[in-house]
């Protein structure tokens, strides 16, 4: 399964962006390219991104292209190099929902229904982590080590949907223990869908170090892991399956 676009986020501020248009349209792009920090400009002037805000963009569209620069035309999903997504803002964590120019209005109800969700906690929680680095890196020297602990702590004592309090961060790594161990979890499916995992085997994907699978496990199923974690096909249960979480999965005869 393709990704229709691969996100991306563009650090704007100072850079020009051109921006074509009048009208709503035309504003609301302008309001969030100012939210960006971007140096709106005009057509002449170069830049890499331009946004197009026009009844008839074609022309325009074509002329930008000529030039390498990558254009968004409103409410023209077919002549977008890339879109814009809606966008929960916590400060400096940025969650965008995007449909691929499917239907705008998707995205913003979705974005409405996680602004519900998402704390207002996850900026400072952010903060506090990057902050910490040098501490985690001293804890865990070993990248992979590293990783793994995180994990255990983002999905336990710092739940970024938890209620925040002051100098969580340096607390749980002075109380943390050592990562742990090599460990091998099967996991049986008895549905192709993603959506039909469990809470505990999404969360054990989302964690793994890598995943072992058989032939027949989806593509969709494979893809809830970390983007980072090795897909390694395999006959039969791996006897080494390396340090820290391996899972294995396979799908109900």
């Amino acid at each position: 399964m393709s990704l229709p676009a691969l996100p991306i986020f563009v650090r704007l501020a100072g850079r020009p962006v051109i921006l074509i248009g009048k009208g709503e349209a035309a504003e609301a792009k302008r309001r969030l390219l100012e939210r960006a920090g971007a140096m709106i400009v005009g057509e002449e002037a170069e830049a890499a991104l331009a946004i197009v805000a026009l009844d008839e963009p074609e022309e325009t569209v074509a002329r930008l292209r000529a030039r390498g620069v990558l254009v968004n035309a409103a409410d023209r999903p077919d002549l977008c190099d890339f879109t814009l997504p809606a966008i929960i803002d916590r400060d400096p964590v940025v969650v965008a929902v995007g449909t691929g120019g499917a239907s705008a209005g998707f995205a913003a109800a979705l974005r409405q229904r996680l602004e519900t969700v998402l704390p207002q906690g996850l900026g400072p929680l952010a903060l506090d982590l990057e902050s910490h680095k040098a501490a985690l890196r001293a804890r865990w020297p070993d990248p992979a080590e590293r990783r793994r602990m995180l994990g255990v702590g983002l999905a336990g004592p710092l739940d970024p949907l938890a209620e925040r309090r002051t100098g969580e961060v340096g607390d749980w790594i002075a109380s943390s223990g050592d990562a742990p161990p090599q460990a091998l979890v099967h996991l049986l499916l008895p549905s192709p869908d993603p959506d039909d995992l469990t809470l505990r085997q999404a969360r054990l994907l989302a964690q793994a170090d890598r995943v072992f699978h058989l032939g027949d496990v989806p593509e969709a199923i494979l893809n809830r892991a970390r983007a980072d974690a090795p897909r390694i096909r395999c006959s039969e249960q791996p006897t080494d399956p390396g340090a820290g979480l391996s899972i294995l999965v396979e799908m109900a005869r």
